[in-house]
C-alpha cells in the first residue's frame, strides 16, 4: 500500500503534497451541478461579477474535496479504514477559476484504538494554499488507520 500505517504517522510530521492542481471552469460547473448546488455565485457569471469577489467563485466544498484529495497518495491510500469525522474546516480566502491549490498535511495526534489491536485514530490538519501562498482552506481530520500488520498481533 502507499499509505502510511498508524505507526507511520508520527504528531509533528508534515507533508508537502505534489503535484498541485489548477482548478478549472469545468471542475467548478460539474462539482457544483452534481451537488445540486445552485448558488448563483459559482454558476452565474454575470451574477458573479456583480458580487464583492467580480467573477465566479469556486465552489467551498470543490476546494475542500480537492485539498483532501491531495492528501491521500502520501498518507492513507490503502491504509485508512474509515474517515470519523471533520473539525474546524474554514476558507479564509476565495478560490478562483485558474488558480492553482497545493496542499500540505500535518500529523497532529494519534492514539492506539481503545477496542480494536489492528487499528487506532490519528488527527490530521490539513491545509490548501493557492499559487501566491494564500491559505484558502484547512481543517482537522479524524481518520481510523490500520496499524502494521505486525503490530497488529
Amino acid at each position: 500500500m502507499a499509505g502510511l500505517y498508524l505507526e507511520d504517522l508520527e504528531p509533528g510530521r508534515v507533508f508537502q503534497h505534489q503535484p498541485g492542481r489548477t482548478v478549472t471552469e469545468t471542475d467548478n460547473l460539474l462539482f457544483t451541478t452534481l451537488s445540486m448546488n445552485v448558488q448563483p455565485l459559482h454558476l452565474d457569471a454575470e451574477f458573479a461579477r456583480e458580487s464583492e469577489f467580480g467573477q465566479i467563485l469556486v465552489n467551498s466544498l470543490f476546494t475542500f474535496a480537492t485539498m483532501i484529495g491531495l492528501s491521500v497518495g502520501d498518507t492513507t491510500l490503502g491504509t485508512t479504514v474509515a474517515n470519523l469525522g471533520f473539525d474546524k474546516v474554514q476558507f479564509p480566502a476565495p478560490v478562483f477559476i485558474g488558480d492553482t491549490l497545493r496542499a500540505e498535511t500535518e500529523v497532529v495526534d494519534r492514539r492506539e484504538s481503545r477496542s480494536k489491536a489492528d487499528r487506532g485514530i490519528v488527527t490530521f490538519e490539513h491545509r490548501a494554499h493557492n499559487q501566491r501562498g494564500e491559505l484558502v482552506a484547512r481543517c482537522l481530520r479524524s481518520a481510523m488507520m490500520l496499524r502494521r500488520p505486525e503490530a497488529r498481533e
